[in-house]
């Protein structure tokens, strides 16, 4: 039974390594179709088109019965694609986020001090335990 496990490594290891590919480009379709379906309107012309068509393409590779080398081609090209998709929806959230707001949404320390002008802050003595 070992000498069988051990001519059959290979074999093995090959398979192994095609079953992870398309499990990898498949995890990478579904995350990117979900990308677009939740940002599609942010996202116009050539670049979400591109996206699509490469989207389209990585899917007929994982219908037929590919070598795990063309899984890995497939998987880079759509993950540079997904890296411009990534770049446009960064720059369309950075257009309309407000004037004066920090990267990432979030309000300067100095607009804080602002709206927190109300709170004094102060110490509290008992003057009863000191008798």
């Amino acid at each position: 039974m070992a000498k069988d496990a051990d001519a059959h490594s290979t074999e093995d290891k090959e398979k192994r390594e095609e079953i992870e590919a398309r499990n990898s480009l498949d995890g990478m379709v579904y995350n990117i179709e979900k990308m677009l379906k939740d940002s599609g309107d942010k996202i116009q012309g050539a670049e979400k088109t591109e996206v699509e068509e490469v989207l389209a393409e990585s899917k007929k590779v994982l219908e037929g019965s590919p070598s795990s080398a063309d899984l890995k081609a497939a998987h880079e090209k759509l993950t540079h694609a997904s890296h411009k998709l990534a770049e446009v929806m960064y720059k369309a959230n950075a257009a309309s986020a407000t004037p004066g707001a920090a990267p990432g949404g979030e309000t300067p320390p100095a607009e804080e001090a602002k709206k927190d002008e109300g709170v004094i802050d102060a110490e509290y003595v008992d003057v009863e335990d000191k008798k």
